[in-house]
């Protein structure tokens, strides 16, 4: 059986790259500050933490229900398309980006902004793509269909 079959990463890239990100925002905005410069943007990070975090919750709950697994590194066992994933195919990866740019509203980190996009990308070339390939051999045509029903981020 092919290594995509059994699991689509090694590493669980996402929550490494999130949290590293988010490190590496914190130190850099110590050492070098950038003021995102926008006013009344404590509300609107708060916001977007609270959204963020109930895409979360409500992802990995339908993904619970679902019997398969939340962890990036390991094979699904079903092919997951109610909840949030009615809308994105990857509705907590959509939710890291909100929260970095949440978090970086919310604290006034500019940096968080900055790399809020680095971290998509990369979870994107490190992540999604691994994973699609890994859902297309698992589930085939049920997952190309879904494909063709629902966007890839939003």
């Amino acid at each position: 059986m092919n290594e995509r079959r059994t699991r689509p990463n090694v590493v669980p890239w996402p929550p490494l790259l999130i949290v590293g990100l988010t490190a590496l925002a914190i130190a850099l905005q110590v050492i070098l500050p950038i003021d995102p410069g926008f006013s009344s943007s404590r509300i609107l990070g708060a916001v977007l933490i609270v959204a963020a975090l109930t895409i979360d919750l409500w992802a990995m709950k339908t993904l619970n229900d679902g019997r398969t697994t939340i962890l990036p590194n390991r094979g699904s066992s079903h092919l997951v398309t109610k909840g949030p994933f009615q809308f994105s195919r990857n509705p907590i990866y959509l939710a890291n980006l909100i929260l970095m740019v949440g978090l970086g509203l919310f604290f006034g980190n500019g940096w968080m902004l900055l790399l809020a996009p680095v971290d998509a990308l990369l979870t994107h070339i490190l992540a999604v793509k691994r994973e699609e390939n890994h859902l297309i051999a698992m589930f085939g045509f049920e997952y190309e269909a879904y494909c063709r029903r629902v966007r890839r981020w939003i």
